[in-house]
């Protein structure tokens, strides 16, 4: 058994989008699934073209579907592309029964995995992005007060001394739970900010809308939503997060399938706080009761880590764009990757393993 997840965790994880993507194209097609191709407008590095593949499994008129989703954020996609190409290795879609399917959206955010970083094209957090734009947006007025510091206009130095005082006089101040839900709750008038929602749906929205309309997943009766994410948590740890927009019954329909691991803020059991425009607003909207969303978080390192890997990043695409190809960019691109992908096997077996057992009890749901 180590030795197998070992073997499957050296060969399912890729050292960039592009390998990843030539993978997920191989695996597929050596599966046998229906493969469809969703170019991007979008460029990766040296200009190369990039694209969101899916993959179906199964019956075509499915009442029940399973879903799972790569790249949400970026950066993230190294964890969840490997655990679909997990999947297709152990020939999950075999076990598939008359009236199940799996979908399998491989780099939802093509540009922000190609580019290591957590954003779209449009600098919006897609995970923030799922708003109703035609409703009054959210408002996040503590983020108002503390967005020159989580973006600086210099990358070090005495600014970014001034920006951690006044970080750390609002932490004392207000608490920390308060200092996270500035930060990360989302946030929708910074356009080069962290965790920001968009002034209008983007190119990854709209092409999960796409995805969806094309398979005609609306329609189906039980549709299981497995969305992979990493930067939050303990060490490599894969904790099931559901979103406030379900409320206590989204939660309890995926307690149902996945049992007692289960988050949610409304219980103040989740790691993470509540957000506004989550992917799970956009399948709440659509399916209603009859989806079950889960966030599949693993953890990497220490949230202050993330928070100035991610300050960087942002710096250097409002302030240094013509940097962004040098090596002062590479260098900041290595420390988000590094951040969101820890590329250490004990990392990518806890990775494997708790996805194997998601996965499990995901076909198992669709089979009841």
């Amino acid at each position: 058994m180590n030795d197998a997840i070992v073997d499957a965790a050296n060969r399912h994880f890729s050292a960039t989008y592009f390998e990843a993507r030539e993978k997920f194209r191989d695996y597929v097609a050596k599966a046998g699934g229906e493969a469809v191709v969703y170019p991007s407008a979008a460029r990766g590095p040296g200009r190369a073209e990039l694209s969101t593949d899916v993959a179906w499994f199964g019956d075509r008129r499915a009442s029940c579907v399973g879903v799972l989703v790569s790249a949400t954020h970026g950066a993230e996609g190294y964890c969840g592309s490997a655990a679909q190409l997990d999947w297709l290795a152990g020939k999950g879609h075999e076990r598939l029964k008359p009236g199940q399917a799996m979908l399998l959206i491989h780099a939802l955010n093509p540009y922000g995995f190609a580019w290591d970083r957590r954003v779209t094209q449009e600098g919006c957090d897609l995970n923030r992005n799922f708003v109703d734009f035609s409703a009054p947006l959210p408002h996040n007025d503590a983020y108002d007060l503390l967005a020159d510091c989580f973006v600086t206009r210099e990358p070090d130095g005495p600014v970014v001394e001034a920006a951690e005082a006044k970080i750390k006089a609002f932490r004392e101040q207000h608490g920390e739970l308060a200092f996270r839900k500035a930060r990360s709750s989302g946030q929708y008038r910074h356009a080069t900010g962290v965790f920001f929602g968009g002034f209008g749906p983007t190119v990854a929205r709209q092409t999960l809308e796409r995805i969806v309309a094309d398979h005609d997943i609306g329609a189906r009766e039980l549709v299981v939503i497995v969305d992979y994410h990493t930067g939050l948590g303990p060490y490599g740890y894969g904790e099931l997060q559901c979103e406030a927009v379900s409320g206590i019954a989204g939660y309890e329909r995926a307690r149902d399938i996945f049992g007692l691991s289960v988050t949610s803020p409304d219980l103040g059991t989740s790691s993470a706080v509540t957000l506004s425009g989550t992917q799970d607003e956009y399948w709440q909207r659509l399916l209603g009761e009859r989806h079950v969303y889960v966030c599949l978080e693993y953890g990497t390192f220490s949230p202050e880590s993330g928070r100035t890997a991610m300050r960087t990043d942002h710096w250097l695409h409002a302030y240094r764009p013509s940097d962004i190809e040098t090596d002062l960019g590479r260098q900041i691109r290595r420390r988000v990757r590094e951040h969101f992908y820890p590329d250490r096997l004990d990392w990518k077996e806890m990775v494997l393993l708790r996805s194997r057992q998601v996965q499990r009890q995901m076909v198992e749901a669709l089979q009841r």
